[in-house]
């Protein structure tokens, strides 16, 4: 077996022992903090080009005094309205010329929360993006001091929060939902929950408030996880009651499972079951039936939260809430029930 070769990334060091310089020289040229002459300046970018150096940006920033590091602090990074939130951040941070850097904390273990906050602290960072979809999210972003700059992506606006948030009104995109199959002529509309960081999460609370305007009685909520196959095992059930033929889901994945377990029973969707998803993932539009749901505009969200991250890092103030209306699309999962 050939032996593996070793591939030695060029430092500081050797730009300056190539240009004949020393390592503070090179330093004064790549921050420009102080000037330098015209004939070293070209031998220290020439041997830059020739040994092919990049330079290190945390070292940079210890010397210029600007970071140029954003972190992002997540309960999971593959779920569709995490991924699509970290892109939305990504592509912000890197038009303004700053580099992600991604975090996990996938447990609200108080051990788990400290360790990656004291990781994230221990980077150069010019400021944080936690996306508290969760509750290891709601407690990391509180274990973070106030004096880093910090934005949180919030599932439910909290008017009380020490930090900016932007979220998505989730909350008036579930009442809109449900208002729409009680006008198809539902008697009644059932709700099946993703786990829920806070008591209520905002599409529990926009289902409660259709019902209750409605002057229905709220049922008892049917608790999922994040998986379709939880969706499956509830589609299952709910096949065996009468009385359930309308659903909103907390997200498509469990829609899908739900649609599923009710096609296993022998009930078909949407004549027997309408049911309504949330996120509008890639996999509703393709889904059979196709799934009604609720667009949610995550990659927007990152965008408006890094916005708000940068104003409060280059001015030092920044709006305290970000909001936008997702929007319900009508597919083909949802019909007026049977007589």
């Amino acid at each position: 077996m050939p032996t593996p070769q070793v591939v030695k990334v060029p430092v500081i060091a050797d730009v300056a022992r190539l240009a004949g310089v020393s390592v503070p020289t090179v330093s004064r040229v790549l921050t420009g903090s102080t000037p330098v002459s015209d004939e070293k300046r070209e031998r220290i970018m020439a041997a830059i080009r020739e040994l092919g150096y990049r330079p290190n940006a945390a070292a940079r920033a210890l010397v210029s005094g600007r970071q140029s590091m954003i972190a992002v602090v997540a309960g999971n990074t593959t779920r569709y309205g995490y991924a699509m939130t970290i892109q939305g951040i990504e592509e912000a941070a890197r038009a303004a010329g700053y580099l992600v850097v991604i975090t996990v904390v996938d447990t609200p273990d108080e051990t788990t929360v400290a360790t990656t906050v004291d990781l994230v602290l221990g980077q150069p960072v010019a400021g944080i993006v936690v996306l508290a979809f969760d509750e290891a999210g709601i407690l990391a972003k509180g274990a973070f001091p106030a004096t880093v700059p910090m934005v949180s992506a919030v599932a439910v606006g909290d008017s009380a929060a020490r930090e900016p948030q932007a979220f998505l009104d989730d909350r008036v995109a579930a009442k809109e939902a449900t208002d729409y199959l009680l006008g198809l002529g539902h008697a009644t509309v059932h709700h099946v929950s993703v786990p829920q960081a806070v008591p209520r999460m905002g599409r529990t609370l926009g289902w409660e408030d259709a019902l209750r305007a409605a002057g229905l009685e709220v049922p008892e909520i049917i608790a999922a996880d994040w998986e379709p196959s939880s969706g499956r095992q509830v589609g299952l059930q709910l096949a065996d009651r009468p009385d359930v033929t309308a659903v909103i889901c907390g997200n498509d994945e469990v829609a899908i499972g739900v649609i599923r377990g009710l096609h296993e029973a022998g009930k078909r969707v949407p004549d027997d079951v309408s049911v309504v998803g949330f996120d509008d993932s890639p996999l509703a539009a393709v889904a059979i039936p196709a799934l009604t749901t609720v667009a949610q505009d995550f990659i927007d969200l990152g965008h408006r939260a890094f916005s708000q991250l940068s104003l409060l890092i280059t001015t030092g103030e920044a709006p305290m809430s970000s909001s936008s209306a997702p929007r319900l699309v009508v597919r083909e999962s949802t019909a007026a029930p049977r007589a």
